[in-house]
């Protein structure tokens, strides 16, 4: 951005680069160009003693002045054609660019060339970085969350899932955002419970290496030599590389008893499906065996159950409040 068309130009007032960095990317990390302007620079200036980039760029040679001019100061400090570098504090420095502008406003001033110039920026994923910090914060100095523990913590994750669940089935895109950040606070909320644990610690890198590894080695057909064109050979080698894996006596084990019924149902059908076994389903008298067939009727068809009779449940709810008025 060139603002000396804002107020008199003078091809002597030389130039202010305004260096923006992401405190989520390491320290010294930055672009070519940004070092290109630190190096030429006349004067480097930052405001903050204590920002990150600071021992790095001592470090690199470049000299910085811990210092906050006014935008009056700055404009000053570029007169005879030199350039002046602020490292700013954040991703900005609100303060100093209104100052700027306002100076330039008046149309009384000739204005160096300003320029601002990102030295880093985020990787996908990075605002995950801010949420490990504040669940730390959050952990170590709040009365509650310092208190919990996994199994105190068990429930809100069922309440959270069934949660995300009902946003899906809405197709409400703002609920779904914000649920499955509810869902991601679970995940590093334990992680951080994790760290804690005197005789078995891990953290929420330790979470994340465990479901990369996972995932490349299920997925040999991206990350290896393998070939699957289909859904159903990605599902083939999925199984497979899964009962290598897992090394199970039964195809029951890791089925959690704990969930719904009807998905309970299915997916001890599936597995006996998937497994090619003859198991009849058991008969018997009563709602419960009727419910079981339902679900393996529904789980051959490829239908889920349980989301089929939330949507039944749905309507009913709908059909209710239709008659309440």
């Amino acid at each position: 951005m060139n603002a000396t068309t804002a107020g008199a130009t003078a091809p002597d007032q030389g130039r202010i680069v305004l260096l923006t960095t992401s405190h989520r990317v390491a320290p010294g990390l930055l672009s070519w160009p940004a070092w290109q302007a630190l190096r030429t620079a006349d004067r480097v200036l930052c405001a903050d003693a204590a920002h990150p980039q600071l021992p790095y760029l001592r470090e690199a040679g470049i000299r910085v002045d811990e210092a906050a001019p006014t935008a009056q100061e700055l404009v000053a400090a570029c007169a005879g054609g030199r350039t002046a570098v602020v490292v700013a504090t954040g991703e900005g420095d609100p303060a100093l660019t209104d100052g700027l502008a306002r100076l330039a406003g008046t149309g009384r001033v000739a204005m160096p060339d300003l320029e601002l110039l990102p030295a880093s920026y985020d990787l996908p994923g990075a605002r995950l970085l801010d949420l490990v910090q504040v669940m730390d914060r959050i952990r170590l100095e709040c009365p509650w969350s310092s208190q919990r523990t996994h199994k105190g913590l068990a429930k809100y994750a069922i309440e959270e899932a069934y949660e995300l669940v009902e946003a899906i089935e809405d197709g409400d895109r703002d609920e779904l955002r914000e649920e499955l950040g509810d869902v991601l606070l679970q995940v590093v909320f334990h992680a951080r419970i994790a760290e804690d644990d005197p005789d078995a610690p891990f953290s929420v890198d330790d979470v994340a290496g465990t479901i990369v590894d996972k995932l490349v080695h299920r997925h040999p057909h991206v990350f290896g030599d393998e070939s699957a064109d289909t859904p159903e050979e990605v599902r083939e080698h999925w199984l497979r590389t899964k009962a290598v894996e897992k090394q199970r006596t039964s195809v029951t084990e890791g089925v959690p008893l704990g969930q719904p019924g009807l998905a309970l149902a299915a997916k001890l059908h599936s597995r006996v499906r998937t497994a090619d076994l003859d198991v009849p389903l058991p008969s018997g008298e009563g709602v419960g065996y009727q419910l079981l067939a339902l679900a393996a009727r529904a789980e051959s068809e490829g239908t889920d159950p349980e989301a089929a009779l939330r949507a039944a449940a749905r309507a009913y709810r709908d059909a209710i409040r239709a008659v309440e008025g």
